[in-house]
Order: C-alpha cells, then structure tokens, then sequence
C-alpha cells in the first residue's frame, strides 16, 4: 500500500484505548445532579483553575453549565482572539451553576488571569497562593506588575472554610508545541503550594481535538490517541508530577451550537473527579 492512501489513523491511533469510559452513559450526569455535601460549614466544593493563557479555563466552566444545564450557556465571559494578546480574564469571580429556578449547585468555579512568560505579565503565583488560602475577595483586579498586600481592599484576612479552595485543577492546551520553562516553573511553585496546604489536584488537557485528527473527526477516539497520550504522560504527568490517573482530557466547547453526548461524556467524567476531591477534602481538613 502506498503511503498516500493509507489511511492517517493507522499512523496516530491506538489499537486499544488506554482507558476505558463508558461513552454516552448518563451515570456521571446523575451522580452530579444527585451530589450534595454533607459538612455543615461550607455551601459549595470551590473548584480554582489555573494555567496557562488561552487553556480554556472559561470555556471549561462554560462548557460545566452546557453539560449541566442541557443547552448552551456563557456563565463565564470568554475570548476568541489570539491568546498573544493576554488574558481575558483580569478579575477573580465566583461562578456558579443553576440547578433549578431556586436553587445552584454545590460547587463554584473560581477562574484566574493566565499564566504567562516572565515577570510582569499574567496572575502572579503570589496571588494564586493566596487564593488557595481565601484571602483573595470576589472581584479583586489581578495586577500583574504588583501581588496583592495585606493593606489591599481585595484581601480578605479572615477568610471563612467556603472561601478557601477545596480543588486546585491544572488545565493545559494540548494545542501547544511544549510548556515555556518560566510558565512550567510557575505551575510547579503553584503546586507545591498546594501539596503544603494538602488541597487535592488534578489536571485537564483541552485543545487535543485541534492537534489530533482522529479526534476532531470522532472525540470516542481521545483514548486511542498517541498524541494525547504523549500530552498527557510527558507534558503533565512527567514535567509537573501529577498522577497519570488525575489527568483528563477534556474538549471544551467551542464552536457547536448543540449539544454532543460524548464531550459530555469527558466533561463530567472530570466534574464528578472534581467534586469527590473536593469533598473528601472537605471532610478531612475542614
């Protein structure tokens, strides 16, 4: 056989996928829908995501709320223009899902400023490790030339357990040629920081789909692909040290105008990861 006409997933794909999930099975759907807490001190699991420019930290959230709330939804206000330019996210916000008329979910997402190279660009560490610690207030303005003090009106100095963070999830473009060593030293200082505070981690690969072929045509292909395969054992799991069974691939959504059952599949098979860790935290450190 020529090479031209063989076909491109026999060179990229796997012949048996690396993980099993059950594709399409509402489970994790009614696990989360059924989820409540149990500790009388605290409302919500709070998620915090963190990474690099243009990882899809809001898509994510945004991408929660459609899985969830069964039809397209912006809870999180996101970019769709070069990730050159910045972060889109400038302030910390709390956002939380509707389960109903009356009531939300019982867990927030807190989205960041991006990680980016250097000094003076970007959410500073600093800030971050406040924010895992909740002395970081709703709505404060990240300056990326200047951490936040605690002279400042954005610090809380008594935060209460619900405004700490009970989950620190990594999220990483797998669109991306290699992480930038001054933003891989970043992530590592973020979590060391929250191995000190024992917050539970885990991480989220975005963005395969635009990097991998057999993917973008069928995303039940995620498991049998050697490039999220190589993202995820070499890009997070050797260069930051996070467990391979804490790494999730999940494709946010983007350009769809519907509903699709398997990037729900992956979304909440990751949510459902998310609010166990939180929980268990919870219930262990709170």
């Amino acid at each position: 056989i020529s090479l031209s006409k063989m076909p491109l997933i026999s060179f990229t794909a796997l012949k048996t996928p690396w993980r099993q999930v059950s594709w399409g099975n509402q489970a994790d759907l009614q696990y989360v829908k059924n989820f409540q807490l149990q500790n009388d001190q605290v409302r919500h699991v709070r998620v915090l995501l963190y990474g690099p420019v243009g990882a899809g930290k809001s898509s994510f959230i945004n991408s929660v709320s459609n899985a969830l709330r069964r039809r397209i939804t912006s809870p999180a206000l996101t970019n769709a223009t070069n990730e050159k330019e910045g972060s889109f996210t400038k302030k910390y916000e709390t956002h939380n899902i509707k389960k109903d008329a009356e009531q939300f979910y019982p867990f927030v997402f807190n989205d960041l400023m991006g990680l980016e190279e250097g000094s003076g660009r970007g959410v500073r560490v600093e800030d971050i490790k406040l924010a895992m610690m909740g002395h970081v207030k709703e709505g404060y303005k990240f300056n990326p030339a200047s951490p936040l003090s605690t002279s400042d009106s954005g610090y809380n100095p008594s935060p209460s357990p619900e405004d700490r963070v009970h989950v620190l999830v990594c999220l990483y473009s797998g669109n991306t040629t290699e992480i930038n060593s001054s933003v891989l030293q970043k992530m590592k200082a973020i979590r060391e920081t929250a191995s000190d505070l024992g917050i539970p981690q885990l991480a989220v690969l975005t963005k395969f789909d635009e990097a991998c072929p057999e993917t973008e045509k069928d995303l039940k292909n995620t498991y049998k692909s050697k490039l999220v395969k190589r993202k995820v054992n070499f890009d997070l799991s050797s260069k930051l040290g996070i467990p391979l069974n804490f790494i999730l691939p999940v494709k946010n959504y983007s350009e769809e105008t519907q509903l699709n059952d398997d990037i729900d599949t992956l979304i909440l098979s990751a949510l459902r990861m998310m609010i166990d860790l939180g929980e268990d935290f919870i219930d262990s450190k709170l």
